[in-house]
């Protein structure tokens, strides 16, 4: 689109001289311009107000300014927060913990005199609440050899169904390997740093792999009962 053109200070003047028709012509061309440039921005802004939700723009073109959500519910007239009647999930404290430190006093902070043989007349208590030092804990599987003392023969006891390695992961770690990397789609890479951040223990990719190939075994026989009754729902 051409830009459309300005009269300059000598074209009003001169139109000025003119008469009363040069500048109502003038003035006509004015208006024209301007309601052309009124129906340009008009375009522009309905253009910039598109958005995935008003128009055929994918989701990914909203970028930074899409469009508000607005919810649903209606405002209940109810005060926010815990409702009277309410039972509450304050942390409390216990009455048996399980561990005690006892934090003593050595002197008086009056007079400086030592208390170390001074026995409590009485305690302030708190509690805190955390997780223990969490670490692998390894286990040794040792299946007795015996000799008959009938036959002279050996014989050894069976070692449980998931050690069937010298050296290798246990059932749980590799569970939550899956967990994390299935459940919460967490790549595997991922999946390594965080087992290697809690435990002290990476898994290798493969390992990880095969734990979710071997887990997809054990479930395969309850998908093949579940799946009827999920496709008979979804139709209904």
């Amino acid at each position: 689109m051409t830009e459309p053109h300005l009269p300059n200070q000598d074209e009003v003047r001169a139109a000025y001289h003119q008469g009363e028709e040069a500048v109502v012509e003038l003035v006509d061309g004015f208006i024209k311009i301007i309601a052309g440039l009124a129906i340009r921005v008009q375009a522009l802004e309905d253009q910039l107000a598109k958005n995935s939700h008003n128009s055929g723009k994918p989701p990914s073109s909203d970028g930074f300014k899409k469009p508000r959500t607005r919810s649903l519910r209606k405002a209940s007239g109810k005060k926010s927060g815990g409702q009277p009647g309410h039972q509450g999930h304050s942390l409390k404290a216990v009455a048996e913990p399980d561990t005690i430190q006892v934090h003593r006093v050595s002197h008086c902070q009056h007079c400086h005199s030592s208390l170390a043989d001074i026995c409590p007349t009485a305690y302030e208590q708190r509690q805190g609440f955390d997780l223990p030092p969490v670490r692998l804990v390894v286990t040794e599987h040792r299946a007795e050899i015996k000799t008959c003392p009938g036959c002279g023969q050996s014989s050894q006891a069976d070692f449980p169904a998931e050690v069937s390695q010298p050296v290798q992961y246990g059932p749980v770690i590799k569970s939550q390997a899956v967990y994390f990397n299935q459940y919460h789609f967490i790549p595997l890479e991922r999946t390594g740093e965080i087992l290697a951040d809690l435990y002290g223990q990476p898994l290798a990719d493969d390992t990880i792999i095969s734990a979710g190939e071997t887990l997809a075994q054990q479930v395969a026989p309850v998908n093949a009962l579940v799946k009827p009754y999920l496709s008979a729902l979804q139709k209904s």
